[in-house]
């Protein structure tokens, strides 16, 4: 079994009669995947290294939850100096 699409060798036609492919390609585009590959792709423009970098997608009022909170928490900081 092949280990990265899953297939044995017997699942394909290998040119004798009446035998045809078990498997078909298909291309689906993911919105997410080029979400993340753009982002990826803006790090690698403005001089980031990649190294280490993961592009990963969270839910969009999550991050502004977050943005929040870490807004508050610098605002109180500030307002402690």
């Amino acid at each position: 079994m092949c280990p990265q699409c899953g297939t044995r060798h017997d699942d394909w036609d290998h040119g004798g009669e009446d035998e045809e492919d078990r498997y078909v390609a298909v291309v689906q585009k993911c919105v997410g995947c080029e979400v993340i590959a753009d982002k990826q792709a803006e790090l690698s423009r403005d001089g980031e290294p990649p190294h280490g970098m993961k592009v990963g997608l969270v839910p969009a009022s999550q991050q502004a939850a977050l943005d929040l909170i870490r807004e508050l928490q610098k605002r109180r900081t500030d307002n402690d100096d």
